[in-house]
Parts: C-alpha cells; sequence; structure tokens
C-alpha cells in the first residue's frame, strides 16, 4: 500500500480536485458542492479555490489566434526558429507574464509527458519561476532537471528565482543543481571550481539537455544582474561601452548576439551557453525593456526558440 496517496496532503488535493470537477465541469453551485462532499459551504469556496491554486484546474482556449499565429510565423521565417509560441496581450498590461507562463508550461509538459528519460535544463528569472507555478503536478520520476547556473546570491543568500528545484518538486524528478556561485571571485578560481567532478557532470548534463529553457535579461539599471547585486554601477557602465545589450544565464552579449570578451564573462560561472541546432533552446521572455536583448539573442542563435507576447511580438518585428 502507497501511504503517500493516503497522507492528509494527498486526501486534500482528492477532495479539491472532486470539489473542482464539480464546480467546472459539472456546474454545481458551491452549495451543492457543500453538500455533496459532506462539508460546510465556506469549506467547499476553499476546496474550490484550492484546486486553481494548485493548478488541478486548466483553463485551455482551443481555438488558434490568427495574429498570434501570423507572428509567429513571420518570427520564424526572419530568425530561423525551431519554435515559436506567442500568447494575446492584455492592452493595459503589455508586460504581464501569466499568459507567457501558461504557454512555456504547455512546452515543458510536452516533454515531460514522455515515458523515456529527458533532461531538462532551466535558467533562472521570474520568467521562468512562473512557468513552474503553471505547470501541473506530474509523477516524473525518470526524468532529470538541471540548473544551468549558480543560485547564490552576492550575499550567500539564494536566489528567489530558482526554478530548478521548484520545478523538481512539482515532478517528483531528480534535480541537480548548479554547484557554482553565478560569479567566481577571478579566472583562476572558476578554473580550479570548474575541475570539481560535481560540475563537470552538471555541466555534461547541461550539454545533454533535451529541452532547454532560458530568461533574457536586459543591460540597464533594471536589469537582473544590477538589481540583484552582481554588477556595480561602473561595470554597467562598462558594459555598456564595450555594447552589452542582454544577458542569458549571466553571459552578456551584443546586439549581434555575441558573447563579449570582457573581464565580467571571464569569471560567469554558469555552463555555457548551448549552441546545438538539432535541440531546443527556448527562451521565455516578453516586455519594452527587453526588445534589444531578445533581438540580439535571436539574430545571434543564442536561441532557436522563442514564447513571448503579442505586443513584444509585433515590436520585434517593427525593429
Amino acid at each position: 500500500m502507497n501511504a503517500t496517496r493516503f497522507s492528509p496532503e494527498a486526501v486534500r488535493l482528492d477532495d479539491a480536485a472532486r470539489a473542482g470537477w464539480l464546480y467546472y465541469v459539472a456546474g454545481n453551485t458551491q452549495d451543492e458542492i457543500a453538500r455533496k462532499l459532506g462539508v460546510s459551504r465556506q469549506s467547499a469556496q476553499r476546496l474550490v479555490a484550492m484546486a486553481v491554486s494548485e493548478k488541478l484546474i486548466k483553463v485551455r482556449v482551443d481555438h488558434p489566434i490568427a495574429r498570434c499565429m501570423d507572428l509567429a510565423g513571420a518570427l520564424s521565417d526572419r530568425f530561423g526558429l525551431m519554435s515559436c509560441e506567442i500568447v494575446p496581450s492584455d492592452p493595459d498590461a503589455p508586460g504581464l507574464l501569466t499568459g507567457v507562463a501558461i504557454a512555456a508550461a504547455a512546452e515543458l509538459e510536452r516533454t515531460l509527458k514522455s515515458p523515456d528519460r529527458r533532461i531538462v535544463s532551466l535558467g533562472t528569472g521570474r520568467a521562468l519561476k512562473a512557468t513552474v507555478e503553471q505547470l501541473p503536478r506530474m509523477s516524473c520520476p525518470q526524468h532529470v532537471v538541471v540548473s544551468r547556473l549558480g543560485n547564490m546570491m552576492q550575499d550567500g543568500s539564494a536566489s528567489p528565482y530558482n526554478a530548478t528545484i521548484s520545478l523538481a518538486e512539482r515532478i517528483g524528478a531528480p534535480h541537480y543543481p548548479y554547484p557554482l556561485p553565478v560569479l567566481a571571485r577571478d579566472p583562476a578560481e572558476l578554473a580550479a571550481m570548474r575541475g570539481q567532478d560535481a560540475v563537470r557532470n552538471t555541466i555534461r548534463l547541461c550539454e545533454q539537455a533535451h529541452l532547454s529553457l532560458v530568461g533574457i535579461g536586459q543591460m540597464d539599471r533594471s536589469a537582473p544582474l544590477f538589481v540583484d547585486g552582481f554588477v556595480s554601477a561602473a561595470e554597467m557602465d562598462e558594459l555598456a561601452a564595450l555594447g552589452a545589450v542582454g544577458e542569458i544565464t549571466s553571459w552578456v552579449y551584443d546586439r549581434e548576439g555575441r558573447v563579449i570578451d570582457c573581464a565580467f564573462n571571464a569569471r560567469v560561472a554558469s555552463a555555457p551557453l548551448p549552441r546545438a541546432a538539432e535541440r531546443p533552446v527556448i527562451a521565455v521572455a516578453t516586455g519594452e525593456a527587453k526588445l534589444p536583448a531578445i533581438r540580439a539573442a535571436l539574430v545571434g542563435h543564442l536561441v532557436n526558440g522563442l514564447i513571448t507576447s503579442e505586443a513584444t511580438a509585433e515590436r520585434l518585428l517593427a525593429l
């Protein structure tokens, strides 16, 4: 007997799923759900809310939106993308992450449904964290989740935007956190750290990934690298002078998508950016501030897939 199935949390999720089904599929009122489940109306209300918060309920618009499909085709043709998913934009909130995160979660779910072992490598950031939060709970012990960069902030605390651990817990898969800080103190220290067996194994898993999802960061005073304290104001000015427009897993690149040969990149401890054309490397990014960074990543083929919003896609094609 599997004791996990009868744990309080599992029973609660079962009740939430049943309440969600009664409400969204069977069309029951909360009073009817309370009566059928033998709980109070307030408990029924909480169970329905839990079904939504735990992603037990999926809402799908089962009709392709022509404008989004046209934009995806145009971006794929212009930049030679393997895949491109464009989601509708809210005119009042064009930078909203929710729709993009739902689409990225669907892409991730397709890979995770494979019965065969799959390696998924992840960057970090708000978009990827939101993606994992939109993924339903799954049982995928056959898969492997690996991080492409370290989780340690400058002060030694853990980044709040690491997605690897959250994904592994959500799908019940083994995971490999990247066993280095985001930045080494100098190239000599970096070389010594990369000689460790755990680091070599993690980088090898990143190279073998069947799917890689990465965020894209802009390079201004709102950049995650700057806000999180990895880059000083003086270093930001130096990188700007070198033509930096974006970063992926802390690797800084110019407007042509070329990783810049500079002191900062010489200290980046992240796994090297993937270049395997046959394996999907998908950027999950949206927003006006990220436009130069997204365009440069596409131009330089740092990624071969993109999930973004309608508003961002239109601006990319206008640049």
